[in-house]
């Protein structure tokens, strides 16, 4: 009777350090700086909210909820996401102007929910500055997936040594994501630096639309590559002095793009 007494108390005793232990680790990593990623979802549907807060809380995100685009564009501001979830049908703004919205403001990366499926519409939602899109109905797993790899490419990495690189008017950061044009910043989308510095890193290269993709979005789908146009006229649309006439990002006709400063 005693040993099994001592032999209950040793169990708890052990029990009680090891949560401690839990406890502490977990202090220390938050103290370390890995604070979880700050997610908004936006969707009217609350279904919708209320299951993408659920997957994406046990893949480690935090979850911030709107159901329309001017409780979005507030949260934006006062909660500072490090990603925003956007439905395009939206009531009052929809997620269109609502990312138009963001990008005057803010680099933040946008991912599009859409029920669209017309490669238009796709393509209008990259216009306006969103950095990829989901067509629903959607596989979680995929969307987690793409949160991530948007994430990645978002921030700061280091692709090379050389830091600060000047071709021209255009200045480029590397180690600050930034980008000056005649000494004034141009606000680029994390795909479009992304493309950007691909094609700087290997100066008069050719580079295909699938080449491209896979460097901007981490994947590369054939019947996706057309979309890369649409980041390069953005992309031309902000660094060239007449984008028509590109000096930076040249076409090669056939093939894809490369960079001629």
């Amino acid at each position: 009777m005693l040993r099994k007494c001592q032999d209950s108390f040793l169990i708890k005793k052990m029990f009680k350090i090891m949560i401690q232990c839990v406890i502490r680790n977990t202090v220390i990593q938050f103290r370390g700086g890995t604070v979880p990623k700050k997610i908004l979802v936006v969707d009217d549907e609350e279904k919708i909210r209320d299951l993408l807060k659920n997957y994406l809380e046990n893949e480690g995100f935090e979850v911030v909820q709107a159901a329309d685009g001017l409780t979005a564009l507030a949260l934006v501001q006062s909660e500072k996401p490090n990603l925003v979830v956007l439905d395009w049908l939206l009531p009052g703004k929809n997620g269109l102007e609502v990312c138009r919205e963001i990008r005057q403001k803010s680099s933040i990366p946008v991912i599009m929910l859409t029920a669209k499926t017309e490669e238009i519409d796709k393509l209008l939602g990259l216009e306006i500055g969103a950095d990829d899109y989901v067509t629903k109905p959607f596989s979680l797993r995929e969307l987690t997936a793409r949160i991530r790899v948007v994430l990645r490419r978002s921030e700061p990495g280091e692709e090379r040594k050389e830091e600060l690189i000047k071709v021209g008017d255009l200045e480029i950061d590397l180690s600050r994501h930034e980008v000056f044009l005649k000494g004034k910043n141009v606000p680029l989308t994390p795909t479009e630096f992304k493309i950007l510095n691909l094609l700087l890193s290997s100066r008069g290269r050719v580079f295909s639309r699938l080449q491209l993709l896979d460097a901007a979005l981490g994947f590369a789908y054939e019947g996706y590559e057309r979309s890369i146009d649409t980041h390069i006229s953005n992309l031309r649309k902000k660094i060239e002095a007449d984008p028509a006439n590109p000096v930076y990002i040249i076409t090669v006709y056939g093939t894809g793009y490369r960079f001629g400063g």
